[in-house]
């Protein structure tokens, strides 16, 4: 659900985006406005950032090989995050630059008065359908969770980046409309330095964001507590473990959760029913939670002495030397 949400709403932002970089592009060339020109790179890197976050799934579904045993899955954090540079140099830095040199020397719209206005109006109207169809498809997933929750805590990063950029496209719009209707009203060019050097703070603050968030799961980021809690009942609600000793999580990628444990095993007979008590938990491990779908599980004897000791695994557990017998190797157990 979520990759195809993430994939409507990649598609419905580039198809805007394309469309309002070129009308922005002509309005630039026939009034000179550095918020036009600004605003005209903005929806040219953001059409390039929808091509990158596309491209990223589309890697991110390749087999895995031996030198990726793992997969691909997390080619699509990588990807969300050269989209976070990208805005941050050619969107925000760029438009700060403009900025300065507008102010330096200011200049009034002389021409075609009327294309900047209309040009914005337009696009913060279709800006505001790209907007409302990835909120759509982000409700999808965000349940009850609030909109900062979301974007922090959500693994799929395409929804969070379109929202995001859409949100900063909208906002931009309306900091560049303001920017050109004063300067129209004022003849003073230096509104529209202002208009551009607010476009290019906003984008810059928007691209820190995306940085920090996809920078957490390129690191690798473990479960949500809720999903944590239900492996570890899929784990022990049967008779074939006794208890976890311990257990870690870790995203290779949206869609699929790493699951490694150390298990108390309860006493068996066989190596056999051993194996066919981990592949049961396994199962309900999947039931519990479907996109845990690399499980390891490793048997143990619980020593509560080595617990305290901060391991919780018998064979962890070291002996005095004192105590060994003979031909055995300290800090080993006997057989």
């Amino acid at each position: 659900m979520s990759a195809n949400g993430g994939t409507r709403a990649i598609i419905a932002a580039l198809a805007a985006n394309v469309g309002i970089a070129v009308t922005k592009f002509i309005a630039f060339l026939l009034t000179g406005s550095s918020s036009m020109l600004a605003e005209s790179i903005h929806s040219v890197a953001d059409s390039g950032n929808q091509g990158l976050l596309l491209l990223g799934g589309r890697r991110a579904k390749r087999a895995a090989t031996p030198q990726h045993p793992f997969g691909y899955g997390r080619e699509r954090y990588v990807y969300a995050f050269i989209v976070a540079i990208v805005l941050f140099s050619v969107g925000g830095l760029f438009a700060l630059y403009e900025a300065y040199h507008k102010w330096a020397d200011p200049h009034a719209i002389k021409s075609w008065h009327w294309v900047p206005v209309a040009v914005l109006v337009i696009a913060i109207a279709m800006e505001s359908f790209s907007f409302r169809t990835a909120i759509k498809e982000s409700n999808h997933t965000r349940g009850k969770q609030s909109w900062v929750r979301f974007v922090r805590r959500a693994k799929a990063p395409e929804l969070p980046v379109v929202l995001l950029e859409d949100l900063g496209a909208l906002v931009g719009l309306v900091f560049a409309l303001f920017g050109v209707t004063m300067t129209l009203a004022t003849g003073n060019g230096k509104w529209d330095a202002a208009g551009t050097a607010m476009i290019g703070l906003l984008l810059v603050t928007i691209a820190i964001i995306l940085a920090v968030e996809t920078k957490s799961l390129l690191l690798g980021e473990g479960a949500e507590v809720h999903d944590v809690a239900a492996i570890e009942k899929a784990i022990i609600d049967g008779p074939e473990v006794e208890r976890i000793i311990h257990m870690k999580t870790l995203y290779l990628g949206p869609e699929e959760l790493m699951v490694a444990a150390k298990i108390a095993a309860r006493p068996c007979d066989t190596v056999e029913q051993l194996a066919r008590g981990i592949n049961a938990v396994e199962v309900r491990i999947r039931s519990a939670v479907p996109i845990a779908r690399v499980i390891y599980l490793e048997p143990d004897v619980y020593s509560a002495a080595a617990d305290r000791a901060g391991t919780g695994s018998a064979s962890h557990t070291a002996v005095p030397e004192s105590q060994t017998e003979p031909g055995q190797l300290p800090g080993r157990p006997g057989s």
